[in-house]
């Protein structure tokens, strides 16, 4: 058969010229015809592999010398370090080789090289973390500066002469925006006597989960053409971490089903309970509260039934092997969390040992860890009540925190049928409440010391306005929550009046932090809630406007689209390429970008909306919902490589290019962190309370709360007779 389509055929030499000649008829590949090259290095190698998938005829040789040697005249040859990241000392290009591969007229890849004849090339690498491959020829087919990210890459640092490619650390999503002035930049590839040089390990693009996807692929889709000889295009790319379904692929019947019980097992693929038999690693990395990181958790590591705790997840680090690292902590909000998603998910699917775990998550939450010890546990101190940050910050109180471990408590206990725990939940509440002020704000953070020196009264009496959604909101929903089982006024007014305060300051005098579109998602909770105990058309209408304003930036394949707000956030501003990764912050650079984000604003989205919903009937809020419950199934993480990923979410989502891909600035929390807690929990949940069409609201109904937090109420908010303690 005889296809007739343009050929571009691309010479070496110094200009890289690509002499391109259409409408010549080409032969269809055929394995008789497959072209042929040389290839010294390991046959487990990506490009390796790759080329036998692409069909080509991969000669295999002991050493770079011999695979120059016998490559025929004028043919292709890849030469790629055997042991990356260590340097294969067998690896050595000597002049004589380049000198025999010139009078062949050979094309030659060199990667990783320990010598090259005119390179000083040090005998170690140096090892990188937040620096990105930055384009800088267009030769490649990709634009200038853009950005490659070539994973905690070892980079052989050497002088090169303009530079197809090179490896800097610069703010930007897909290109270096403020160019390569005033940061270190390595040379990664350029050409040098003819031939093509790489100072990494650029072959290492699948195993090593570089991206984005479809700019890897035109890179090498260059790199191989050019040494081939010929145009070739890659039909058989694979990727070892990828989304569940494709954009506009039709789920299948089930699908939010099987999404689900896939989340639950990535809790157990992931070995994130503590088990004793390891419990010595978790105190080992996790007692670091300012980087309780460390290796990721084998296979071979037995799960723990919940009674040492859950782990927080992975970090957004991605080592050479593809493997993440893990976070350690032990923080009171993933308790609550991943106790109600197990909790719901085994009442779903009908699994019994997942409903043990949750119950012991709980206890481990409130008897059994320093979350809810000490001073917070004693009914005369100014802090009981209160749940500690993490097991490293115990004596620090984020409203917000504790908020998602009482709202993951309380549905644990609701899908659990169980109300022992309704005394310390509602002592919980209250613990907040009263540390609350006039206007009914809590501020970001108190801390234990101050509280017990200046006793809970002077943080309910004093005047203090802090508008911002992600650190009060869902403290706000709680108190409306109780409010409803109780009846205790204060909780609705000083709520309404926060509530007022904020929609009147919105937009531009919110504390935006890392991104507006997070303040909004938060919002919607108490404003459908407020609607459940006050249904005022003023009520109504701050819901309704809330809603309208995120779904405005609600992309059709159900994404909801990062946004920043005026002025300054909450986190350092990229001013320059050494603030990248300094500090927590966002995952775009700027608005528009097409990337949505599962830790701060669609995994919330997705709950409050479906809460919005189910409070006020209004098919547009249940229509996003479907369209976002959609995007999240599509997006799940398929990998049969890395089990521990396997059903979980990633922060970051480019939608555009349906491609885990973002800015990963952000100290901590980056691009390809995942949360046993924040995301997965709200996401699995959300997807449940959706597929059953019931509330949280009304699922924790069932919960005999108001009597026992009626008494919680009247012991403590009677003021002390003297302040402290």
């Amino acid at each position: 058969m005889m296809i007739r389509k343009k050929t571009c055929f691309l010479f070496p030499g110094l200009l890289l010229i690509a002499l391109c000649i259409g409408s010549l008829p080409v032969k269809a590949q055929t394995s008789a015809d497959a072209p042929s090259v040389s290839f010294y290095g390991n046959p487990q190698n990506d490009l390796y592999r790759l080329l036998q998938r692409e069909g080509f005829r991969v000669r295999l040789y002991p050493t770079p010398d011999a695979a120059v040697g016998a490559a025929p005249d004028n043919s292709g040859v890849f030469i790629v370090g055997a042991r990356y990241p260590a340097v294969d000392l067998v690896n050595k290009i000597s002049a004589s080789l380049m000198n025999k591969a010139a009078k062949k007229h050979l094309r030659l890849y060199i990667e990783y090289p320990a010598a090259f004849p005119g390179l000083d090339i040090p005998s170690a690498p140096l090892e990188t973390h937040l620096e990105r491959g930055v384009v800088t020829s267009s030769v490649l087919g990709l634009p200038q500066l853009s950005l490659l990210g070539i994973h905690n890459s070892y980079v052989l640092p050497v002088k090169a002469a303009d530079p197809m490619l090179v490896l800097a650390k610069v703010v930007g999503v897909d290109r270096a925006e403020l160019g390569l002035d005033s940061t270190p930049s390595y040379p990664l590839l350029f050409e040098k006597q003819g031939a093509l040089l790489a100072m990494t390990g650029l072959s290492n693009f699948q195993t090593g989960r570089y991206g984005p996807d479809a700019s890897v692929r035109t890179l090498w889709r260059y790199l191989i053409s050019r040494i081939a000889g010929q145009d070739v295009r890659l039909d058989h790319w694979v990727e070892d971490v990828k989304p569940s379904y494709g954009r506009n692929e039709t789920l299948p019947a089930g699908a939010v089903r099987s999404s689900i019980q896939k989340g639950v097992q990535w809790f157990y693929q992931g070995r994130f309970f503590i088990d004793p038999s390891w419990k010595a690693d978790w105190i080992k990395y996790g007692s670091n509260g300012l980087k309780p990181v460390g290796p990721p958790l084998g296979q071979n590591k037995r799960n723990g039934n919940g009674s040492l705790g859950v782990l927080e997840g992975h970090t957004s680090t991605i080592y050479y092997n593809g493997t993440q690292q893990y976070r350690y902590w032990i923080r009171a909000d993933v308790q609550g969390e991943v106790s109600m998603a197990l909790a719901a998910a085994g009442k779903f699917l009908g699994d019994t040992a997942w409903q043990g775990q949750s119950a012991r998550l709980l206890d481990f939450l409130f008897n059994r860890s320093n979350l809810r010890a000490g001073h917070k546990n004693d009914p005369q101190s100014a802090v009981f009540g209160l749940i500690g940050w993490a097991s490293t910050n115990a004596g620090t109180f984020y409203g917000d925190d504790n908020s998602r471990a009482i709202l993951g408590a309380i549905g644990a206990s609701a899908y659990l049928k169980n109300d022992r725990w309704n005394k310390v939940l509602a002592e919980a509440i209250m613990g907040n409440f009263r540390t609350t002020g006039k206007e009914g704000f809590r501020g970001d953070r108190l801390e234990e010391a101050d509280i017990l020196k200046n006793g809970w009264p002077y943080y309910f009496n004093r005047d203090i306005k802090n508008p911002s959604p992600h650190f009060e909101s869902w403290m706000w929903a709680l108190y409306l929550w109780l409010y409803d089982k109780t009846g205790y006024k204060p909780l609705l007014e000083r709520t309404e009046k926060a509530i007022r305060i904020t929609m009147a300051d919105y937009p531009d005098k919110w504390l935006w932090g890392s991104s507006l579109q997070t303040q909004r998602a938060r919002m919607i909770l108490p404003l459908a809630w407020l609607v459940r105990v006050s249904n005022t058309p003023e009520h109504r209408q701050w819901l309704d406007r809330m809603v309208k304003e995120l779904l405005s930036y609600q992309d059709a394949s159900g994404a909801i689209r990062e946004e920043m707000g005026k002025g300054k956030g909450m986190f350092r501003e990229l001013k320059k390429n050494s603030d990248y990764g300094s500090d927590e912050g966002s995952l775009i650079t700027h608005n528009g970008q097409q990337i949505a984000c599962m830790l701060y604003t669609n995994n919330f989205a997705l709950f409050s909306l479906h809460e919005a919903a189910m409070a006020t009937g209004d098919p547009s809020y249940m229509q996003a919902v479907e369209k976002l419950s959609g995007f999240l199934t599509r997006i799940q993480i398929s990998s049969t490589k890395h089990p521990d990923l396997d059903g979980g979410w990633f922060r970051a989502f480019d939608y555009g290019k349906w491609d885990y891909w973002a800015s990963n600035s952000d100290a901590g929390w980056g691009a390809w962190c995942t949360l046993t807690g924040w995301i997965q929990s709200w996401i699995l949940t959300s997807q449940i309370e959706i597929s059953k069409q019931e509330s949280y609201w009304d699922i924790t109904r069932g919960l005999k709360m108001g009597p026992t937090a009626r008494e919680v109420i009247r012991r403590m908010m009677t003021p002390p007779a003297t302040a402290g303690r």
